[in-house]
């Protein structure tokens, strides 16, 4: 993960922190890289949307599964990482 995912130079980045923070109903400028969605007010149905939000917006299929988040593969532990991911699932596409 490199130094600019959350100083707005990365278009993928910004992208999934709007996402999140329209679902936090927060300013994307408050997330960093550790925000954690639960503790962002974020509940399983707001993660669900943001899976959906971010396979809209890019054109991917975000392997998750509501039922079994830890089993799926997709970190979502942080804001961080699932910028991380999204950024793996797009190079992998693009390839």
């Amino acid at each position: 993960m490199g130094l600019d995912i959350m100083h707005g130079n990365d278009p993928i980045a910004e992208r999934v922190k709007a996402i999140i923070a329209d679902q936090a109903l927060i300013d994307p400028a408050d997330l960093t890289p550790d925000s954690r969605l639960a503790d962002l007010g974020v509940d399983s149905l707001g993660l669900v949307e943001c899976i959906f939000g971010i396979e809209e917006a890019f054109g991917i299929s975000v392997p998750f599964n509501a039922n079994t988040p830890g089993q799926s593969g997709f970190d979502i532990s942080s804001v961080g990482a699932i910028i991380a991911e999204v950024e793996k699932l797009v190079a992998r596409q693009a390839a």
